[in-house]
C-alpha cells in the first residue's frame, strides 16, 4: 500500500492507526531518506502501542525503550554505525522478545538485524511537507 501525505500530523495520525493494529513481537523496518519521517513515523506507532511520554530519535544512543500496556516497546536507530558488525553487540534477543521492536535504517545493521514482520519506506516528493510512505 502506498500513499501521500501532506503534513507530519496525517503521518502521526497513519503510524498510530498502524501502531494499534501490530501484533506481540512485531518488528517493524523503517527505511527512505535522511530526513523522510522515520523517526516522525515511529513515534505514531509508539502512540499507537499505547506508549506514553515523549517520543525521540535513538540516534546517539542507538536504543529507546518504551513501556506499553502489553509490554516493552524498543526503538532503534542503526544510522551511527560505521559497519554492520557493531549491530552484533545490541542485545537482539531481549530487543525482539518486547511488544515490538521498531528499526531505523536496518540496512545498516546487515545479517544481525530480525527480519520484519513489516515495512514501512519513507520517501520525499515534490513538496518539503510531503512524504510518500509504502507500508508492506
Amino acid at each position: 500500500m502506498t500513499f501521500t501525505l501532506l503534513e507530519e500530523a496525517a503521518l502521526v495520525a497513519r503510524a498510530r492507526e498502524l501502531g494499534s493494529t501490530l501484533g506481540p513481537g512485531a518488528v517493524i523496518w523503517l527505511t527512505g531518506d535522511l530526513g523522510a519521517g522515520k523517526t516522525t513515523f515511529a513515534r505514531g506507532l509508539l502512540q499507537g502501542l499505547g506508549a506514553a511520554g515523549e517520543v525521540s530519535s535513538p540516534s546517539y544512543g542507538l536504543v529507546h525503550r518504551y513501556e506499553t500496556p502489553q509490554g516493552s516497546a524498543f526503538h532503534v536507530d542503526c544510522y551511527r554505525l560505521r559497519h554492520p558488525d557493531e549491530a552484533r553487540d545490541l542485545d537482539w534477543e531481549t530487543l525482539g522478545a518486547g511488544r515490538a521492536l521498531i528499526i531505523e535504517w536496518p540496512e545498516r545493521g546487515g545479517a544481525w538485524v530480525p527480519p520484519p514482520t513489516r515495512t514501512v519506506d519513507l520517501s520525499h516528493v515534490d513538496d518539503p511537507r510531503r512524504r510518500q510512505v509504502a507500508i508492506g
